[in-house]
């Protein structure tokens, strides 16, 4: 699934223009990477956490020329999913796996699957955030 395809999927869901849903998508991505970016932490609750993490400087081996070559420390970004997407994802078809790859199909809708309740009172997470969406 790509940006395009989001943005597609939402805005059918909650009849917004593929442009106006476009900007809040792009809105929430960098929203997402300030705050990564700035606190090294963000948590979105039954979806997961993106955390920036120090990877220590190490030796490696080039395996063309077997040459040993110095790879500095550097800061990455690991991703640990959350409860209910775990579930789906040991619960899905294995078939709709192509080279360790998923295929385009979705179903049913993420939203039904993890009782996504969008008029829900906001609530505070663990970290402070409030978050304004809750899940059943």
């Amino acid at each position: 699934m790509t940006k395009k395809d989001i943005v597609k999927t939402i805005s059918e869901k909650i009849d917004m223009t593929q442009l106006q849903t476009k900007e809040i998508v792009q809105h929430t991505f960098d929203a997402i990477m300030e705050s990564l970016a700035q606190k090294g932490r963000v948590e979105l609750r039954n979806f997961g956490v993106f955390i920036a993490k120090k990877r220590a400087a190490r030796t490696a081996r080039n395996p063309k020329t077997e040459e040993t070559v110095h790879v500095p420390e550097k800061i990455v970004v690991t991703f640990k999913p959350g409860k209910k997407m775990e579930q789906l994802v040991s619960d899905m078809d294995p078939s709709v796996l192509d080279d360790g790859h998923a295929s385009e199909q979705v179903s049913p809708p993420l939203s039904e699957s993890i009782g996504y309740v969008s008029d829900a009172a906001p609530q505070d997470s663990p970290s402070g955030d409030s978050v304004g969406d809750s899940y059943a």
